[in-house]
């Protein structure tokens, strides 16, 4: 009987001591919310894995179109950080007092291309516009919403740029993120889109028909927002600063 009690106190100490463990950890391990452009996904997966490694700190990634994040944290989402894929919702969300111009750092930068499944063989002379149609065909480019998603945006300018726009509006599969714009045309469902050129090297499905010249769009910046002042945000945002993170980025794409 005594053994038996004696048994009970250990398990109980024992349950307690992990409970106590647990609740500890769990005050000790801060949360990060970083809201991040989706073409950012794969190489801030990375990223977030590497410091969690090293640090008790549980960064959560939120994925999804810039201007549907932006619009997210000004209606009071929780994020901690968040990094745009054009300066244009950065800039709304400072004139609307969400973010601080003392906070908002130069991130990356990227470069835009046009992409086609690997598999198809294809001649595109992007500033002629039958030859755009002809290889649409019966289908469409995929693109990005050229009114409020980022990589949307820089394409419609690219081809007003270059005289095809016009002729190719009735012609488009516009898309709530670039990462779906990418989707589509490796699921050979759309035999052209306009991407990022982070997100065609993280892509064995397609390949880079045509990269648009810088000077035909804006510059396409990421721009990092920081709206917790914590020790444990601030470190992971320098972290996202630093030469490793920067080599990093080059391996994945971008600049």
């Amino acid at each position: 009987m005594i053994k038996t009690k004696k048994t009970s106190l250990l398990i109980s100490l024992l349950a307690s001591s992990v409970l106590f463990s647990t609740t500890v950890r769990a005050k000790d391990e801060a949360t990060i919310r970083i809201y991040a452009a989706s073409s950012l996904t794969n190489v801030l997966n990375q990223l977030v894995n590497e410091y969690e490694s090293v640090h008790s700190v549980d960064i959560v990634p939120i994925y999804g179109g810039s201007s549907s994040l932006a619009r997210q944290i000004e209606r009071g989402a929780p994020a901690d950080l968040f990094i745009s894929a054009n300066e244009k919702w950065v800039k709304h969300l400072e004139k609307q007092g969400v973010a601080k111009a003392q906070n908002i750092y130069d991130f990356t930068h990227n470069q835009l291309v046009v992409i086609a499944p690997k598999k198809n063989k294809i001649s595109l002379d992007v500033t002629q516009p039958n030859s755009w149609l002809s290889a649409i065909g019966d289908s469409r480019l995929a693109i990005g919403q050229p009114n409020a998603v980022p990589a949307g945006i820089y394409a419609k300018q690219s081809l007003e740029t270059l005289n095809v726009w016009q002729p190719l509006i009735k012609h488009l599969a516009p898309t709530n993120n670039v990462r779906v714009a990418l989707t589509l045309v490796e699921r050979a469902e759309a035999p052209l889109g306009v991407v990022y050129k982070s997100d065609a090297v993280v892509s064995d499905k397609v390949q880079v028909v045509h990269t648009f010249a810088a000077s035909s769009h804006d510059p396409i910046r990421y721009p990092m927002v920081r709206f917790t002042d914590s020790a444990a945000v601030a470190q992971f945002s320098q972290f996202l600063m630093s030469e490793p993170a920067k080599q990093a980025l080059t391996r994945f794409g971008f600049e």
